[in-house]
Order: C-alpha cells, then sequence, then structure tokens
C-alpha cells in the first residue's frame, strides 16, 4: 500500500511538473535570430515542415514542444500559407495563434490614374511583394488568364490602391483591377444621360479615358467631356493629343510635332472622326463619371491657360483669340 500510495504520489508530482514546465514553455518568449523576422509557409505544409521553416528563420521554438502544444489544442491542421511578419518578442502560444488564424504579411499596390496598361504591367514587374505569374505573357493571354472578354486589354483595369497578401500572383491583383472596372463601369454606364453619342459602355470607357488625360483640374472633367461629346454629336474630330501620343507608342520622345497630328493612324483624332479604337489610358471614377454624365455646354473649344485650367470657347474665331491669348503668350516668355 505504501509503494502504491508513493507511485501515486510520484505520478502527481510528475504531473504537477510538466503542467509547470508547459505553463512555463507556452507563456516565456522565444529568441529570435533579429528583432523582426519574416518566414513562408507554402501551401499544404505539414506541421512539421512548418517548425522546420520557423527554424530556419531565426526563431528557437523546441519543434517537438511546439507540436505537443499544437497537437493538445487541436490547431496542427490549422495553419494557414503566406508570408508572415514575426516581431519580438513573441510566445510559442502568440506564434501558434496567429500561424492558425493567418495573419499574414500584407503589401500595397496603388495603380494610378491615366496610366498605360504598361505602366501597370511594369509596377506589377517590379514589385517585390507579388508572384510574376504575368511574366512572359502578352496582352491578350492576360485577359484569357483573369477571363475577361474584350479584345484589348488597354483602359480594363481600375486605378486604386490594391492590398494583398505578401506572395500573391500578380493575375490575381489583375483579375481584382479588371472586375473592379466592370463594376463602375456598369453602374456608371446605368447611370447615363440621355442621348450620348456612343452606343456601349466600352465606349464611355474609351472616353472617359480621353477624359482622364485631356483634364488639367479636376473640377473640369464634366467640362472637357461636354465639349468632347458635342464634338461627336456634330462629327467634328476630337482633336485631343492624348490619342496621338498613345498612337505613337515607343516613338513619342516627349515632343508632339505638326507632322504627328496629320500623319494619319487609327488613334489620330485629327484625321480621323470618332473614338479611337480603345481606350488610351486607366480612367478614374470622376472620369468615368465625366463620360456618362457630361455637362451640358455650348462650347466646342477648349485651349489651356498655362495654369492646369482651360479656356472654352463656342465657335472657332474665339477658340483662336483663346489660342493667340494663352498659347503664344506661354510660347514667349
Amino acid at each position: 500500500m505504501i509503494y502504491f500510495r508513493l507511485l501515486i504520489a510520484l505520478a502527481l508530482l510528475g504531473l504537477l511538473a510538466a503542467a509547470g514546465y508547459a505553463g512555463w514553455y507556452v507563456s516565456s518568449p522565444m529568441h529570435f535570430a533579429a528583432p523582426r523576422v519574416e518566414v513562408e509557409i507554402p501551401p499544404g505544409s505539414g506541421f512539421r515542415t512548418v517548425s522546420a521553416r520557423l527554424a530556419q528563420a531565426g526563431v528557437e521554438l523546441r519543434p517537438l514542444q511546439f507540436e505537443i502544444l499544437a497537437r493538445a489544442l487541436g490547431r496542427d491542421q490549422d495553419i494557414k500559407a503566406g508570408f508572415y511578419e514575426l516581431v519580438a518578442p513573441m510566445t510559442p502560444w502568440q506564434l501558434l495563434d496567429k500561424l492558425a488564424r493567418g495573419e499574414v504579411l500584407q503589401s500595397e499596390l496603388q495603380v494610378i490614374e491615366g496610366w498605360t496598361l504598361g505602366d501597370l504591367r511594369a509596377a506589377l514587374d517590379a514589385s517585390p511583394a507579388l508572384r510574376h505569374d504575368s511574366a512572359g505573357l502578352s496582352n491578350a493571354d492576360v485577359l484569357k488568364h483573369i477571363d475577361a472578354s474584350e479584345a484589348h486589354a488597354e483602359g480594363l483595369f481600375f486605378p486604386d490602391t490594391y492590398i494583398f497578401e505578401r506572395g500573391s500572383s500578380d493575375l490575381g491583383l489583375l483579375r481584382h483591377a479588371y472586375r473592379t472596372m466592370q463594376l463602375h463601369l456598369s453602374r456608371e454606364w446605368s447611370q447615363r444621360a440621355a442621348a450620348l453619342p456612343y452606343k456601349t459602355s466600352y465606349q464611355a470607357l474609351i472616353m472617359a479615358s480621353i477624359v482622364e488625360k485631356e483634364t488639367g483640374r479636376a473640377q473640369e472633367r464634366e467640362q472637357i467631356a461636354g465639349v468632347l461629346v458635342n464634338r461627336l454629336r456634330v462629327r467634328m474630330p476630337l482633336q485631343a493629343d492624348p490619342t496621338v501620343i498613345y498612337g505613337l507608342g515607343k516613338n513619342f520622345d516627349g515632343n508632339l510635332k505638326k507632322v504627328h497630328l496629320k500623319t494619319d493612324g487609327p488613334y489620330n483624332t485629327y484625321t480621323r472622326v470618332g473614338l479611337p479604337p480603345t481606350p488610351i489610358a486607366l480612367p478614374g471614377l470622376a472620369s468615368l463619371r465625366a463620360a456618362t454624365r457630361p455637362a451640358q455646354i455650348d462650347a466646342l473649344y477648349y485651349v489651356s491657360r498655362g495654369d492646369g485650367s482651360s479656356q472654352f470657347s463656342r465657335t472657332l474665331r474665339e477658340h483662336n483669340r483663346a489660342v493667340s491669348q494663352y498659347q503664344l503668350k506661354s510660347r514667349r516668355r
């Protein structure tokens, strides 16, 4: 009987010691190789692979004890894949909770109004936080991968600040930006003004891209759109420099010349009447609204005053006077 009681006592002491050790382990800060470490947990990783990855990143977590803790709590199957930033001090309990809840490291990419698709793809390629699945794909291939129905990719991606998990695919970001543009375009098209001179929402998107590039001051977007709409209605060439520049592509050296305006091409809105075949940039929400709800204005002309604002004119005579006043004056300075 004495020996039995002794065995029980020893067992209890062992349990108490184990409980004490467990309590100490889960609540004691782990040693990190640096104050902040980053670690990637690949999809499909088993728990021991996770522990090994953490150890390689410089986290001393005692793998066996860490696994026992996870299994005891039933969280060994809950670890989420992704990039994590771990900041000391951190206990095993806090680390396990972070991994199980999937508090992955996030990054952001700002897509700017007026960018071309080339600008967007260059920004994606330059981002170290994205997985570059679009590298080597043509624009047409990109459209297929994101399930877009359009034939041309220019202008289809909404300018915004996109937050994503580090290591995400750039195609995923493009898909999100495409769907966001479709959502905004559809909403603005459904609220469009009556009797607009374009038949489809895609034509409205083209107009919005021109407004985006033509507008010097945000408050003039609707007026610029109103002038361009007036020109379409009377079959007058849009005469928008940004369309010509877009058509020149890499041949444009920053100096738009008279010969460029006279050389015919699909994007030359001096030699051709109507809209160009595709958007020329990524329009923001304000430009989409201006294109679908332009100002009711009787002007057919506008010219820059040199301070970002525009002078609007009803007749060519008025316009020529404005050009003489603002453009020629600025050249003499």
